[in-house]
């Protein structure tokens, strides 16, 4: 496997910085000790434009190559944030924070960022600009979103952009990616069925919104069966079902439930948001109840762009010779997407090994895909802006 060698040689060193991520995680966007300890290893690369706060409490770093005759700039990112999960692995360097932990790989995908970026700074062997792009509040938060609301690709007049994820039970070594849609949108409800609560011997003088809610439950799963292209992928769940009361002789005045819809075609969040309005709405009026429909949109589906995925591959045959150029696209939904709505680029998946999948309790990013994911974003920077 041709890793870079510079990059074999810090791989101890990059561990090192992954495990004290690893040991100190925080959540969303209060990720001030992180920022704070890469904007410190940025400084030590030598490299002086770094700017904080960007989305909050993302950090923006540029290095510049031996030469820049053609005006090139290449964005790479990586996220920083963690989990509310409490950690199970027993590892020396576990979570040293109650109820947080790096479920998700985010301290391998910063160390191995940081790990290219020293490299690139020592090498400047390239012929343009790289934006170092550390993320916040990956997990839920639209961190993506708040940097490039931020100004994050004017700012830093980005032309193209690239990411990395681990990928559980994907050998070590093996980078997997798609064109097109790689992982789907997700975008949550909330339904409030309200009747009229009574006792329970006498549901005749009530409006009984457990049953209501449960018809609406039932109908929902309907709509992916019944109402989208058999060829296409929609996931509908409902993930929480909460009546306001908690005694079996009461009919409950009202029902709360939420859930997620997630899908690789972006028409079909539309379709999927109407069909849940109206399922619910008539579904509660034919009962004499009604129903509130609460639609919070997330994340778009991550698309990648035809030719930078093509780039990406050649970077990843450079450095390995097992790549899956045509893996199955996956229902989890990641807000690089906001990154490829605005510039072309391409999200690659690089194999963990047989561990623990993400956002487990026991999940252990594997440091012997450091070397391999840095001398990947490595060539991505090298092979399209060759030096002149």
């Amino acid at each position: 496997m041709p890793i870079k060698n510079r990059l074999a040689d810090l791989h101890s060193e990059i561990t090192g910085w992954r495990r004290h991520l690893h040991a100190h995680p925080e959540l969303m966007y209060d990720v001030h000790e992180t920022a704070g300890f890469v904007a410190e290893r940025l400084k030590e690369f030598g490299i002086d434009d770094i700017t904080t706060g960007v989305g909050k409490t993302g950090v923006v770093a540029t290095i510049k190559g031996k030469s820049d005759s053609k005006g090139r700039v290449i964005g790479l990112r990586a996220d920083m944030d963690a989990l509310p999960i409490t950690e199970i692995t027993g590892l020396d360097y576990a979570s040293t924070v109650p109820g947080k932990m790096h479920a998700c790989g985010h301290d391998g995908h910063t160390a191995m960022l940081l790990g290219a970026a020293k490299y690139l700074a020592e090498t400047r062997n390239f012929d343009g600009t790289v934006v170092l792009i550390f993320q916040p509040a990956e997990e839920g938060g639209a961190g993506g979103k708040a940097m490039c609301d931020d100004g994050l690709m004017d700012r830093w007049g980005i032309q193209e952009v690239y990411g990395m994820h681990n990928a559980p039970g994907i050998p070590v070594g093996t980078f997997a990616i798609r064109p097109g849609p790689l992982m789907a949108s997700s975008d949550d409800f909330e339904i409030v069925v309200t009747g009229k609560g009574g006792h329970a011997a006498s549901p005749h003088d009530a409006i009984d919104t457990t049953l209501v809610a449960s018809q609406i439950v039932v109908s929902l799963h309907s709509i992916v069966s019944r109402n989208i292209d058999p060829l296409k992928s929609v996931v509908l769940t409902v993930g929480t079902f909460k009546t306001d009361s908690d005694a079996s002789n009461i009919i409950a005045h009202t029902v709360r439930m939420t859930g997620t819809v997630r899908t690789l075609d972006s028409a079909y969040r539309a379709i999927a948001e109407d069909r849940v309005r109206r399922v619910a709405t008539d579904i509660a009026s034919a009962y004499g109840a009604t129903a509130e429909v609460n639609w919070a949109p997330g994340y778009p589906v991550t698309i990648n762009s035809e030719a930078e995925t093509q780039h990406a591959i050649e970077a990843a045959r450079a450095v390995s010779g097992n790549v899956d150029e045509d893996t199955p696209p996956i229902m989890p939904s990641e807000d690089f997407s906001y990154m490829l709505e605005e510039r072309p680029g391409a999200y690659m998946f690089l194999g963990n090994g047989d561990t623990a999948q993400c956002h487990h309790p026991a999940y252990n990013f594997d440091d012997e895909a450091i070397p391999v994911g840095c001398s990947w974003f490595a060539e991505i920077v090298e092979r399209r802006m060759p030096a002149a």
